[in-house]
């Protein structure tokens, strides 16, 4: 038996309640109006028959834009629904997987130092992945909520590259990738620098997961026009299938290649980059790069340096 979601079961009842009060009565007073018109002899009758059917047409017009509100409202409340479940899913693994090996040392279980350390290892992982999680719910809710506090200044945009670069370093120590960087010296963009680095490097994260193990390529090019200034991120991994190329910049939405490969990950990496970008009035896609890879893309609008 397939169990229905609360706003389901509100929005059927909303809309048994809209038609009930409102769409049946309509039409048959309509019906009265439309015969009031057609067999009224006197001007008084067809008056009186013209102004039932504006009445009606006005009842209808509310009807259409109840409905549609409330349809949205379910859908949001939908989507809130998925979100908490989405949440609430993520924080468990972790939870569950640091609870076991607490248990476990807790009682004695393990006696070889070895495997101890590996238990410490596997919690140390585990919260740390937890704190990544939080980290970006946080930023994210600021960001969406638009109570986030943006500095935003005129930037260069190898200001931004190099921010990105720098934390990039710390995420690729130790891992052999050959990294390419083309910017082009006359872009500048408004915004909020860290924000911005903070989003490019979240694809340089992104690029570094889907990477072959050994000759991982990954470059950064930026070019402009006379209108945007385009940050992408070119690797030669697997890429990203046109059925995908949406909904992987949604939240807890993880591409097949995540799934096949067994990355670690949240799913929110590219959800908080399409949030960032747009809070900067830009956009963000990805196209395949061929021979094979991905191409993702920053656009952002493109400003002077005279304007401040």
């Amino acid at each position: 038996m397939k169990v229905r979601s609360p706003a389901t079961v509100f929005l059927n009842r909303a809309r048994l309640i809209f038609v009930l009060t409102a769409l049946i009565p309509t039409v048959l007073i309509s019906v009265i109006g439309i015969v009031l018109v057609a067999a009224g002899s006197r001007s008084v009758t067809v008056v009186g028959g013209i102004l039932v059917l504006a009445f009606c047409a006005t009842a209808l017009a509310g009807y259409t834009l109840g409905t549609i509100f409330v349809t949205r409202g379910a859908s949001l409340a939908a989507v809130q629904n998925e979100f908490l479940a989405s949440v609430s899913h993520e924080l468990r693994t972790p939870l569950t997987s640091i609870g076991l090996f607490i248990d476990t040392l807790r009682e004695d279980r393990v006696q070889d130092p070895v495997e101890k350390q590996r238990c410490l290892t596997v919690i140390h992982q585990e919260l740390g992945r937890l704190d990544a999680l939080v980290g970006k719910l946080f930023t994210l809710s600021k960001i969406e909520s638009t109570h986030a506090a943006f500095d935003r200044r005129l930037v260069p945009a190898p200001e931004i590259v190099d921010g990105a670069l720098a934390a990039f370093e710390a995420l690729r120590f130790g891992t052999e990738v050959d990294l390419r960087v083309d910017v082009e010296r006359d872009l500048i963009v408004f915004g909020d620098p860290g924000a911005l680095s903070q989003a490019l490097a979240n694809l340089l994260s992104n690029a570094l997961k889907y990477t072959p193990a050994t000759g991982k390529r990954i470059e950064v090019k930026v070019t402009g026009d006379a209108m945007n200034v385009i940050f992408a991120v070119n690797d030669n991994g697997p890429g990203v299938s046109r059925e995908e190329r949406e909904v992987i910049f949604e939240k807890f939405r993880r591409g097949q290649a995540a799934e096949e490969t067994g990355s670690p990950g949240t799913g929110l990496g590219l959800a908080v980059v399409r949030a960032i970008v747009k809070a900067h009035k830009g956009k963000v896609d990805v196209r395949p790069e061929a021979p094979s890879g991905a191409r993702f893309r920053i656009v952002l609008p493109r400003r002077d340096a005279e304007i401040a």
